[in-house]
């Protein structure tokens, strides 16, 4: 075949081609601009907006926490349960690795200063509660805004929950670390730094199987901390989460001396482990109510402050499994029998009504931990969530996370 046929040939076939795609993307477009009955129908404000990731793309697994540079909310970190830590300064457009350099990729917490934004702190090892879940070696410091970092300390805490920088010195640090979740000891319990991170005092210590799970500050004072600890063990095959370790803490003297919030309250100084554990509560009945906070074990706690009047104080309690077994196990997965639901936004409107016969919950207190108050039942797999947020605008506003 000559050159000039085949040249030929090879004209045809583009042309051919070509007069194909114009035809097929004449009719998609057709199609296309076609509105579906479904598309049709809408009519509600927001029918027509749909959720999209906006990353990491990467595969990273759960989304373990969320530290906001709130001067500048488009600034913020992202800790992963086995893809690190993410950093994002246009509000979730794109995202940068910032733990790539390390060797570990589990995250527990991160805390970024609001007063210095450079300054970020992070907990390796993911605090939950599944067999997948990967533990880490201590707590991180990064002065460059997470472009490096360097290891702390607190090496055999294995699991971190929460880091909590004193916003009056940057110096000071508290860690709540969780320890171990398949075996006693290491370090666990809340710890304190003045210098940094160059050294740390265990400021709060129950026994060797209960470690810290949350730790909150009053915004106005320094001073004053609340911290909630948690009496766990994992098996291949299950889960124990009630233990009667857990419990919520106050200290009214920068962490050096703790007292817990109960009938029989105690202090516990630095180190101390002489804990009076209070008789267990009869299974799915009387939550024995002290204060108006239920006694017995109270499994996994979560923690929040209102900023602007810190007497009020919010503690998401998982409660005793109703039946032995796991603390809280599936309990407020669904509501309570008295309680009446209706759709709102997709979602359910929980109905204010209490059954006092379950400790789990959300529980508020409007004088500094003295009393309590039961709020609602609602706290969904709290073995895996158990974290709650008051609005720091207004304290009836609250948020917490389930499945």
């Amino acid at each position: 075949m000559s050159r000039f046929r085949l040249l030929a040939l090879i004209a045809v076939l583009f042309a051919a081609f070509g007069a194909r795609s114009l035809v097929g993307s004449t009719s998609a477009k057709a199609t296309v601009d076609e509105p579906t009955s479904a598309e049709a129908s809408m009519d509600g404000p927001f029918d027509a907006l749909h959720f999209r990731p906006i990353g990491p793309a990467a595969m990273s697994g759960r989304i373990s926490d969320l530290a906001v540079y709130e001067a500048n909310p488009a600034i913020f970190y992202v800790g992963t349960a086995h893809g690190g830590v993410w950093k994002t300064t246009n509000a979730g457009t794109t995202f940068q690795p910032q733990f790539q350099d390390q060797g570990l990729m589990s995250v527990g917490d991160i805390t970024v200063s609001q007063s210095n934004p450079d300054l970020v702190w992070v907990g390796s090892g993911e605090s939950n509660n599944r067999q997948s879940t990967s533990w880490g070696d201590g707590v991180y410091k990064s002065t460059d805004g997470g472009k490096t970092f360097v290891n702390m300390g607190l090496r055999t805490s294995r699991y971190i929950n929460r880091i909590v920088i004193d916003p009056r010195n940057t110096d000071v640090v508290f860690v709540a670390a969780t320890g171990s979740l398949w075996g006693p000891g290491g370090e666990r319990g809340i710890y304190k730094t003045t210098d940094g991170g160059k050294t740390w005092k265990q400021v709060l210590k129950v026994d060797d199987d209960t470690g810290a799970n949350d730790l909150v500050m009053d915004a106005t004072n320094d001073q004053i901390l609340y911290a909630s600890t948690y009496q766990r063990r994992r098996t291949a095959c299950c889960m124990n989460g009630g233990g009667p370790g857990s419990g919520i803490w106050k200290s009214t003297d920068g962490g050096e001396t703790w007292t817990r919030l109960h009938p029989t309250a105690q202090s516990l100084r630095g180190g101390d482990p002489g804990l009076h554990p209070t008789a267990q509560s009869p299974r799915g009945g009387d939550p024995g109510l002290g204060n108006g906070r239920p006694d017995g074990p109270l499994g996994r706690i979560g923690l929040d402050v209102y900023r602007r009047r810190p007497n009020i104080i919010y503690a998401l309690i998982e409660g005793p499994a109703p039946a032995g077994g796991r603390g809280g196990a599936g309990r407020g997965a669904a509501p309570e029998p008295e309680e009446a639901t209706a759709p709102q936004g997709g979602g359910r409107n929980i109905a204010t009504s209490v059954n006092p016969n379950t400790a789990t919950g959300l529980y508020r207190s409007d004088d500094a931990g003295a009393t309590w108050k039961k709020v609602n039942n609602e706290n969904p797999r709290p073995m895996y969530f158990s974290q709650v947020r008051v609005d720091p605008n207004d304290p009836d506003v609250v948020v917490y996370g389930g499945v």
